[in-house]
Parts: structure tokens; C-alpha cells; sequence
């Protein structure tokens, strides 16, 4: 045989109709046991494999979930797929992965549109750019969507789980100033991001609600190498004074402050206090352990599956945000007292 067998064929070999071999497939009640065992028989000799693709766009149900990777800046993405593959799993489905890496409107219409295509019963995007927020605004699709990471989608009809970023930053910020900082740098990400210009205004508000307490930002891309740059030109600026606390993007960014700092001579917590974000693995290995903000990515992820699952059985769609927590290591401690 030069083609995979087919149910005709399974049915020739037990001597069966093929609406009796389609019986013993979908678990028929009416097939007789020992015809079962004979279609079963030939399934296994022939090795048959259903055409699950052409069974799902039969009957519209796949039990398949379609996940859009949207964007290149999703640094947590290993941890959020593990929460959408489990929380999928745990409900019966499989995951079916694309990507759009940006473009018009049209072409994330398009993505989508492969996916319906292939009767997945629901969507997940991953995103971390403002335009997935606009090119989902006027989308309309056949099957529930829920947007991973990414600001509130002005479309009523998708539905969107997210960290809450601009808590987190608040807890950090509220940590400095409680100690006693007064004079606090924010070092963010790359301000095209939604986590960094969420951050950003969290730290904002923070230092709003302590009107003794003030600083100013400048903008990294949240790689180390970045952390590593602006603490250098914070030490070697022509002002010559260093704020008393640093609110890193995130926790890489951290770790190239620390890095600069070792180099340059400036203890921390000695002479600037450092706060990172996402308490990444080795955070609190680093010298000194670094206070961090931290967020449940794997619950991130699974979130977004239990709400489409919701959104499949007739539920609206809603807005849903996740609380981070402050993790308070070794790299904060009150400001050192005036010379």
C-alpha cells in the first residue's frame, strides 16, 4: 500500500461496513464485542490514524487551543507556556502554537484566521507590544480570545489576563521610601513595552503619594548590559551625586547595576539600594541577595486558558489582573545617615 490506510480499508480487512468501523471509532454502544475486537484488530495490523484535522473542521470541535506568540520581548515565555500547556492539559486540550511578530492589522487577522482554520475552539495571545492592543480592536473571530501580558484590549468581545505591573512597581518604590530614601532612580525597560511604561507609572504614583521623596528615569531595554550602562553613567554624570535607591526595570537590569557597581567601588546596600523585578532564578543568589518583585508567570498563563475556557461555555469577556509580591532580600536597607 502506497498511501496510509483508510477507514475502507479497515473495514475490508475486519469485513465490516465503514459506518461500522466509524462506530467502534467513536465509541458506538450498538457495535457487538466481538465485532469491536475485530475492527480493532485490523486498526492495529493496518496501523489506521484518524484524520483528527479533517474530523475537527467536520464537527467544529478540535479540542485544540490556538496560541499567538506576539512579540520578541517575552522574556518569561518558558514559564507562562508551562501554565497554558498544564491548565490546557488539565482540561483536555491541546495547544497549538503561531506567531506574529508584528505588522498590520491584516496580517495578525490572517494568523488568527489560520488558526480558526484549523477549529481551534479558542485563543491565546502572548503579547508585549502597545500595537497588539490596537490590531485586536477591531478584530472579529469565531472563537473566544484572552491577551496574555498586555494592557486592557479596547474590544469587548477579547477578554485579557495580566500581572499587575504597576502594583508591583508601587510595592518596590513604597519599600525605598519606608526605609527612608528620599532621592529614588527608576532604570526601565524599553518604553515600547507594556511592563515598562506600566512600571514607570507605578513607581510615579509611589513617589506621588510621599511628596518628600522624588528622582528621575532613564530608559534601558532590560538586558543587563543596559543596567550595567545607566549605573555607569549615573556614578561618572557630571552632577556627581548618586541617589540613595535604585528601581530596576527588572531583575537582569539589577544584576547589571550590581556588576557596574563592583567595578566602581559603590556598596549596596551601603550606598544605593537596588530593587529588581520578576525575582528571576538567581536572584536571590546574587551578591548582595537582590530585593526583587515577585510574579507568578506559570499562574499567568493558566489564567488565560481558564478564562477562554470560561468565555467557551458562555461567559462575557473580562479584565483580570494578577497581584506580584515584594520579596525583600539584602540589597535594601535604609539610607545611610548624612556626612
Amino acid at each position: 500500500m502506497n498511501r496510509a490506510p483508510g477507514m475502507v480499508d479497515v473495514a475490508r480487512e475486519a469485513g465490516v461496513s465503514h459506518v461500522t468501523v466509524s462506530r467502534v471509532l467513536n465509541d458506538h454502544p450498538s457495535v457487538r464485542p466481538e465485532t469491536r475486537a475485530r475492527v480493532e484488530a485490523a486498526i492495529e495490523k493496518l496501523g489506521y490514524r484518524r484524520n483528527s484535522v479533517a474530523r475537527a473542521l467536520k464537527s467544529r470541535r478540535s479540542s485544540t487551543i490556538g496560541v499567538v506568540l506576539a512579540g520578541a520581548e517575552l522574556y518569561e515565555l518558558p514559564r507562562i507556556l508551562r501554565g497554558v500547556q498544564t491548565a490546557a492539559q488539565r482540561a483536555g486540550y491541546w495547544v497549538n502554537l503561531a506567531s506574529w511578530q508584528g505588522g498590520t492589522t491584516r496580517d495578525l487577522a490572517e494568523t488568527l484566521q489560520r488558526l480558526t482554520d484549523q477549529a481551534v475552539e479558542a485563543v491565546a495571545v502572548i503579547a508585549d507590544r502597545p500595537m497588539v492592543m490596537d490590531a485586536l480592536a477591531d478584530i472579529v473571530t469565531g472563537v473566544p480570545i484572552s491577551v496574555v501580558m498586555s494592557g486592557n484590549v479596547p474590544n469587548p468581545d477579547v477578554g485579557f489576563v495580566e500581572l499587575d505591573q504597576e502594583l508591583g512597581a508601587r510595592l518596590a518604590v513604597r519599600h525605598l521610601v519606608e526605609l527612608g530614601h528620599r532621592h529614588i532612580v527608576h532604570l526601565t525597560g524599553a518604553l515600547r513595552t507594556f511592563d515598562a511604561r506600566a512600571r514607570v507609572e507605578g513607581w510615579r504614583a509611589a513617589l506621588e503619594e510621599s511628596p518628600e521623596a522624588g528622582g528621575e528615569f532613564f530608559e534601558g531595554d532590560f538586558t543587563g548590559n543596559s543596567g550595567y550602562r545607566l549605573a555607569h553613567y549615573l556614578v561618572t554624570r557630571h552632577t556627581g551625586e548618586l541617589p540613595t535607591a535604585i528601581f530596576a526595570g527588572n531583575d537582569q537590569m539589577a544584576m547589571g547595576v550590581l556588576a557596574a557597581f563592583a567595578e566602581l567601588g559603590v556598596k549596596v546596600p551601603g550606598d544605593v539600594s537596588l530593587v529588581g523585578f520578576d525575582d528571576i532564578a538567581g536572584a536571590a543568589y546574587q551578591v548582595p541577595a537582590l530585593t526583587t518583585v515577585r510574579q507568578d508567570f506559570v499562574a499567568l498563563g493558566a489564567r488565560s486558558i481558564e478564562q477562554v475556557l470560561r468565555m467557551m461555555q458562555g461567559e462575557p469577556a473580562s479584565c483580570e489582573r494578577i497581584a506580584p509580591e515584594l520579596v525583600i532580600r539584602r540589597s535594601t536597607a535604609p539610607p545611610r545617615p548624612p556626612r
